[in-house]
């Protein structure tokens, strides 16, 4: 029963915190975005801090979670350091190519019915399942 519950419940979490943050903000939810906002933005309390303190919850809550229930998650086989590099350059350039990233658009850009975050997350998907396919 949990296998099914918990990522039900990680669902309605994630839902409710992008709502929570739309009705006070007034601003998408989208991680690229927040720390877009926390790494350039003109010091603020609006506009600096609070995606800065977002970002810091979800990294202390996704540890926390690991720790409360002494899972661990299983990291891949080592890769080289300017692979990873590489990687992430191309995934900060696309992210800013497509006007966010997955959690912006799939989460938050889907729900808001924008046609938009629709067609990214479809791109997003099939060059996921391309690129699985090519690599295995």
């Amino acid at each position: 029963m949990t296998d099914i519950l918990y990522p039900i419940l990680g669902g309605l979490c994630i839902g409710l915190s992008a709502s929570i943050y739309l009705l006070a903000t007034g601003k998408i939810m989208g991680v690229s975005g927040l720390l877009s906002q926390a790494l350039f933005s003109p010091p603020s309390m609006n506009t600096k801090w609070l995606p800065l303190l977002f970002l810091i919850g979800t990294i202390i809550g996704g540890a926390s979670y690991g720790v409360l229930t002494h899972q661990t998650v299983p990291f891949p086989d080592p890769r080289s350091p300017l692979l990873l590099i590489a990687s992430g350059l191309l995934v900060g350039y696309g992210t800013r190519l497509g006007s966010g990233c997955t959690s912006g658009h799939g989460v938050c850009g889907i729900s808001r019915g924008s046609i938009r975050s629709l067609v990214a997350t479809a791109i997003f998907m099939l060059t996921a399942i391309l690129t699985v396919m090519i690599t295995k």
